[in-house]
């Protein structure tokens, strides 16, 4: 007669590889997906741990992986670490990856700002407020806002 336990193992561990197969996901992410579709967190947490010792779940990648995404997306520092901080991905050199994955910071926010107003000038106060808070929205700080607005 098959143990249940081990049935209900292997049916995690099948539900974590088909979403790993399609992209990388936080240990935290894989576990509220799963508690999402019924299993319980007792029975996920071990399965999760084996595929992260065998190196098919890894956080490290996890970051990377989405800190490009951030960037390709035209999102700025604060926004990604405070996604990766929801993520719960903690034991991770964040700054690092960040520093590693874009070039410039002021080379970023001045394509998100071209991308969104290309060569428009600022009109008047409401207009540079809204400019400013879209790319404070977008995870851009208030320094590098203001080195790119009052840039001449």
């Amino acid at each position: 007669m098959p143990n249940p336990v081990d049935n209900q193992y292997a049916e995690i561990k099948a539900a974590c590889l088909r979403l790993l197969t399609r992209r990388e996901h936080s240990q935290q992410e894989l576990l509220s997906k799963l508690v999402l579709k019924g299993y319980s967190k007792e029975h996920s947490l071990p399965v999760i741990e084996a595929l992260s010792q065998q190196d098919w779940q890894n956080d490290q990648r996890y970051a990377e992986s989405y800190v490009r995404n951030c960037i390709r997306r035209g999102y700025g520092p604060i926004y990604i670490k405070q996604g990766l901080r929801q993520q719960d991905v903690n034991d991770v050199d964040v700054e690092g990856i960040i520093q590693e994955s874009v070039g410039s910071w002021m080379a970023q926010i001045e394509q998100v700002y071209v991308k969104k107003y290309g060569q428009k000038p600022i009109v008047g106060r409401n207009d540079q407020a809204k400019r400013n808070r879209f790319l404070l929205q977008r995870g851009f700080s208030q320094a590098m806002i203001s080195a790119l607005l009052n840039h001449p």
